[in-house]
């Protein structure tokens, strides 16, 4: 039987594919969790599918670091990232996919639309589940209202009603936990 000799590009690919795919995994079942204790269960098990994906997971291999999202990597090599563009059309939890044209002045420019709660709730699964899995020896419940806070000004197309809620449901979990704050999600 021959054995079959990789050079080290392959290797650090095969690495890369390999902990790409755990990453994601594990993402994906923290969200599921999280979303099951809300009673999101369809919700939970379709959350983010399109990761595994040829489109979105061969950005995972080419730019895996395991520390922050590959996309991140993508978008600094070549100003913007098609798996994030291909994910944020995919999966109504991201506030991105909440955008429209607006006509309603003279003129048209792109505005939020208020995101359905269904999917609010699961975009906080997702931020808890991101913080935790990127940050897994210093996560605590303030971690996802943090890193929301260092992008806030910035989000200019989410809408008013959808960013006041997202922030609210960020400070009781930093404040109050992740029991009471799934309790009142799930109520």
């Amino acid at each position: 039987m021959s054995s079959v000799k990789l050079n080290e590009e392959e290797k650090r690919l095969l690495h890369n594919a390999w902990h790409h795919f755990l990453t994601i995994t594990h993402h994906k079942l923290v969200v599921m969790d999280g979303c099951f204790k809300v009673g999101l269960f369809k919700q939970g098990l379709l959350h983010d599918l399109s990761k595994y994906s040829w489109e979105e997971f061969k950005t995972g291999v080419k730019y895996y670091q395991g520390t922050r999202s590959p996309n991140a990597a993508e978008k600094e090599e070549k100003g913007y990232s098609s798996a994030w563009l291909h994910h944020k059309g995919r999966n109504k939890h991201h506030f991105e996919y909440w955008t429209d044209v607006s006509t309603a002045e003279d003129h048209w420019k792109i505005v939020g639309v208020k995101m359905p709660v269904n999917y609010l709730a699961e975009m906080v699964m997702d931020r808890i589940s991101a913080s935790r899995v990127y940050n897994p020896g210093t996560y605590t419940d303030q971690a996802p209202l943090a890193y929301y806070m260092k992008s806030k000004d910035r989000l200019w197309f989410i809408h008013k009603d959808t960013k006041r809620e997202l922030e609210g449901f960020l400070r009781m979990l930093a404040e109050k936990g992740e029991d009471r704050t799934l309790a009142y999600i799930r109520k």
